[in-house]
């Protein structure tokens, strides 16, 4: 049996990350990047598609564990019959090749470790030749080697698929295990094998502290925010800026279900929103790093824009399934690849000009050809935003006229003549106006449902759809509207225990909107949507109440997934979630300017002034 999602910590050294479960063992690792093959993914199947385990010899979970503060340094800690001994996994920002380095430390009495290392190269399918030097061992398949070492003498066993180690530790010493991959050509040890663990782990933990130090947010859930953009810098790949969805793939929206996505990959679904986040709370390197990985990533014809790039912001991301793998507690088929890049969703262009008009609004310097950029991609929405298309929740069942991809064409007009206005480029302005003000009225009129008071999820139908929480946070109407107040309302509808589907599924057959079967979980983004739009109707009290029941579902270390079921109360889907993280810090600051309380139901001073002085400026 799988453990369960929530198990499991991030560590990631900012161009590939692993997945360390609460009983010792790395069961998810892609090297040397995060949509490189898996050359350990028992997350996917069981340890024979590899695993790297370190933990004291017969325990089970680790008794405690936690980040070291400020930082991704993991620390699990076991208390046993002999004694209580410390693990600490990190991964060093690289210098040129990825490590994972695992300190071991007797806090007291003495502990027989094991560590047990099988890997499985090429998505936990290839067993690799393992041969064995004086201090190190090294695995060989294809193209990858990683090689393992350890800076006191352990007693070695290889077998003929796996590296175990057996070795004790007294109280007040440690042992430290080096992971290293090189490409399989390079016949010598790598550099980091020589690198003393101790220098390793204080350059990781004062990177991590510098990094938080910047974080502007002083708000009553500052925790949990930094841990979400650290989590966010985590998913980070460093050499182009581009931030992947999530680690993992296919970890599934329904136990046993097909909803098996990689979301190793860059979506511009996220582009505003991440850009907001990264610059509200002080990272302005990192949004003007995103923001250059985005314009690279969408140069080209308009008509190409895809809605998901590879971290590189290379275009082929060919979607195939692994049947050697069982999947997630048996839940198939897995995915490596996505075809949503091939996939037509009129919303990016919203997304992507509602980025570029936010970072020019934050003094970010916008080069002439940018320009051109919004130009062209203006022009193929005047053209084709009546077409059907797959939306948001990249359906892949038909294209519908869907309300949120129109509210997000009217979004990029409405950005693309903000953007004018600052530099002084209105030449299209007169045709973006009109298809702005036209865009608006099909959506109130099309989009609008009389008997339900509330916007829904396409023209003409009456399923709702989280999405429509928006759209006060978009512009597309006041929060006063009496539209939005409907629609928010109407959300009830949507309501799972106390979290937010996404929309309703329709009934025991194929969905209504996307051709998959079965349900799934609860949205994390959506319940914090719900959060934010509550709390800009007025309803502060409540909004906090839902921001904090998902605070509550984040795991011993802070981590949120993409979904969460009530039901069995347990996190679905890819983990850990960008979406989910980014959503929690823009409900966060929201929140905190909308005067709600904190779990005391207190304002501090200067919020109780900001909330003065929002309502003197309504009044």
């Amino acid at each position: 049996m799988s453990a369960p999602i929530e198990d499991y910590a991030l560590i990631s050294d900012m161009e590939t990350a692993a997945m360390v479960g609460r009983n010792g063992s790395v069961d998810w690792l892609c090297l040397p990047r995060f949509d490189s093959p898996a050359c350990l993914a028992a997350l996917l199947g069981t340890e024979r598609n590899g695993f790297w385990r370190v933990a004291p010899v017969g325990s089970g979970r680790c008794t405690s564990r936690a980040y070291r503060s400020d930082t991704l340094v993991l620390d699990s800690q076991w208390t046993t019959a002999t004694g209580t001994v410390r693990v600490t996994d990190f991964m060093p920002p690289r210098v040129r090749l990825p490590c994972l380095v695992r300190v071991v430390e007797a806090l007291s009495g003495c502990a027989s470790m094991r560590s047990e290392l099988r890997l499985r190269f090429h998505q936990g399918r290839v067993v690799p030749w393992i041969r064995r030097g004086e201090d190190h061992t090294v695995a060989v398949a294809g193209p990858d080697a990683v090689w393992l070492g350890a800076d006191s003498p352990v007693r070695a066993s290889d077998g003929a698929d796996s590296t175990v180690y057996d070795f004790t530790v007294p109280a007040g010493r440690r042992l430290a295990l080096t992971l290293v991959w090189s490409p399989s050509h390079l016949p010598a040890p790598p550099s980091p094998l020589c690198v003393p663990a101790e220098t390793l782990l204080k350059e990781t933990g004062d990177f991590w502290r510098r990094w938080s130090g910047r974080c502007r947010y002083e708000g009553p859930w500052r925790e949990a925010v930094l841990r979400s953009l650290i989590t966010l810098k985590a998913l980070t790949y460093a050499p182009t800026g581009g931030i992947v969805a999530a680690p993992t793939t296919s970890l599934p929206g329904r136990i046993g279900g097909e909803h098996n996505w990689d979301h190793r990959y860059c979506w511009l679904r996220d582009s505003a929103l991440t850009l907001s986040c990264l610059l509200r709370s002080g990272y302005r390197a990192e949004a003007t790093a995103w923001l250059d990985w985005l314009v690279r990533a969408i140069a080209g014809d308009p008509a190409d824009l895809q809605t998901v790039y590879g971290v590189g912001g290379q275009r082929l991301l060919p979607e195939t399934e692994a049947p050697w793998l069982p999947g997630y507690e048996g839940s198939r088929p897995v995915r490596f690849g996505n075809s949503a890049m091939s996939q037509y969703q009129l919303d990016v262009y919203g997304e992507v000009l509602d980025a570029l008009c936010l970072s020019l609004r934050a003094g970010i310097p916008m080069p002439s050809h940018v320009w051109s950029l919004v130009e062209a991609l203006m022009g193929h929405l005047c053209r084709h935003w009546r077409e059907p298309d797959q939306g948001l929740w990249q359906v892949r069942g038909p294209g519908q006229q869907f309300v949120h991809s129109k509210v997000m064409v009217w979004v990029a007009a409405d950005r693309a003549l903000r953007m004018g206005e600052l530099l002084g480029r209105n030449g299209s302005s007169g045709e973006w106006r009109a298809m702005r003000d036209e865009v608006h009225r099909e959506v109130c009129r099309r989009g609008w449902d009389a008997r339900q008071r509330c916007f829904v999820q396409s023209f003409g139908s009456t399923a709702l759809d989280a999405s429509a929480l928006l759209i006060p946070r978009l512009g597309f109407l006041p929060p006063w509207d009496e539209r939005v107040s409907g629609t928010v309302r109407a959300m009830r509808g949507l309501d799972r225990g106390g979290f937010v589907r996404r929309y309703a599924p329709g009934g025991d057959g194929p969905h209504a909107v996307d051709g998959g079967r079965g349900s799934e979980g609860t949205f994390v983004s959506c319940s914090l949507w719900y959060a934010d739009a509550l709390a800009v109707t007025g309803h502060a009290e409540q909004a906090r109440e839902a921001f904090e029941r998902v605070l509550s579902i984040r795991n011993d270390v802070g981590l949120l997934a993409e979904q969460w079921d009530p039901d069995a109360g347990r996190q679905l889907g890819n983990a850990p979630q960008a979406f989910s993280h980014i959503a929690l810090v823009e409900t966060a600051f929201a929140l905190s300017a909308s005067g709600a309380p904190d779990a005391g139901g207190r304002l501090s001073a200067s919020r109780r002034d900001a909330v003065r002085r929002r309502r003197n400026r309504a009044d």
